[in-house]
């Protein structure tokens, strides 16, 4: 069963901050993705503006409450 579920992060966001969540570093998301540790930087820093948060715990933590990730 699926449900239609708009995320408020683009693709690649959402990437990052999966792993992110997955206790990954800068380096190892860059890394893992295939881009800039400059470039991940930048993507946290865009999701934690657009979330109003100002840290990355902080915007983990939104992005948990608004549905987007879940603890597992």
């Amino acid at each position: 069963m699926s449900r239609f579920h708009h995320s408020i992060l683009t693709k690649r966001e959402h990437e990052i901050f999966f792993l992110l969540m997955k206790d990954y570093t800068t380096k190892e998301i860059a890394t893992e993705l295939g881009i800039s540790e400059k470039t991940v930087r930048n993507h946290i820093s865009n999701t934690i503006q657009k979330l109003g948060v100002s840290s990355r715990a902080q915007a983990m933590l939104e992005l948990i409450r608004l549905g987007e990730f879940t603890l597992e």
